[in-house]
């Protein structure tokens, strides 16, 4: 097996573009506030993981807790890597619990409709499966990509402002997964010094 020096920061908004542009299928960067977390092996930049506030103000509420006390895992956008995605998921949750301390749950998506995923990696990391859910008229497709509407609406204000060809997408099915933090906050791997890393000027806060 190859030697391999894992290293997780914060990411630069440049970084995740490139990382979600060209090893994401989604190729789009989420919109509102988000936790960049950069992946380096070896010194080289292999991608980034993306938490974020989540497009569904309800489901706060479904999962019992405060809009402050969760937030989704919105992409795992990785090139060709070593580590496996499981331990890389699971380091960066440490980073987010350290920056993010009133984070009880995650809560994350495998796209059925659109890429068949299965959620792999949440299964393998323990992570607690809640069924599929069905949504129709969250989502819209622009130039044959599924785009949400909260993208959409961060630069058009409103859906009466949507250009023609932007289309309401089919209805969508998708995995539905939760990751609950135990009441110890676990150790982060972040540098002390960000400076030093390919990606500083991070939003270290989703609560800010």
């Amino acid at each position: 097996m190859n030697k391999c020096n894992l290293k997780l920061d914060y990411a630069s908004y440049e970084a995740t573009k490139y990382a979600c542009l060209n090893w994401h299928y989604s190729k789009t960067v989420p919109a509102g506030k988000l936790l960049k977390i950069g992946v380096w092996e070896n010194n080289v930049f292999v991608g980034v993981v993306i938490y974020g506030r989540g497009a569904n103000q309800f489901l706060p509420k479904h999962l019992k807790v405060k809009i402050t006390e969760c937030c989704e895992l919105v992409r795992v956008a990785l090139n060709k890597h070593l580590t496996p995605t499981t331990k890389i998921v699971a380091i960066s949750l440490k980073i987010l619990k350290k920056t993010n301390p009133n984070i009880k749950i995650v809560f994350s998506y495998a796209d059925i409709t659109n890429q068949n995923h299965q959620g792999i990696i949440y299964r393998a990391g323990n992570w607690k499966y809640h069924g599929i859910r069905t949504s129709k008229g969250g989502h819209f497709l622009v130039n044959n990509k599924l785009v949400h509407n909260r993208s959409l609406n961060s630069k058009y204000k409103s859906k009466v402002n949507y250009p023609s060809f932007v289309k309401e997408a089919p209805e969508q099915k998708k995995h539905f997964f939760t990751y609950e933090f135990k009441r110890r906050v676990p150790n982060s791997r972040v540098s002390d010094d960000q400076s030093k890393i390919d990606g500083a000027n991070p939003i270290h806060s989703l609560q800010k």
